[in-house]
């Protein structure tokens, strides 16, 4: 994969703190500031799809019927599932 050197201005104070983690975890200050930006858009992704998974509830919320089925056909696959 091709890397893009990109240049991110920060204050003193983080940059001590990205460099006394980095080195911590022995890792370079770039491969630190990877992982935490891959984490942030990862947990970012996931609240989204959280809140659409919540606004879909909200628009056509699961009637208690539909739960029932639910669980009889729960019922019906659980016996044979090898755990």
């Amino acid at each position: 994969m091709v890397k893009k050197v990109i240049q991110v201005p920060m204050d003193e104070k983080l940059l001590k703190e990205l460099n006394k983690l980095s080195q911590k975890q022995k890792k370079s200050r770039s491969e630190f500031i990877r992982e935490a930006c891959a984490s942030y858009v990862a947990k970012t992704r996931e609240a989204e799809a959280d809140r659409k998974y919540i606004e879909g509830y909200r628009k056509f919320p699961e009637t208690t019927e539909m739960g029932e089925i639910g669980m009889q056909l729960l019922a019906q696959i659980l016996p044979d599932e090898e755990w």
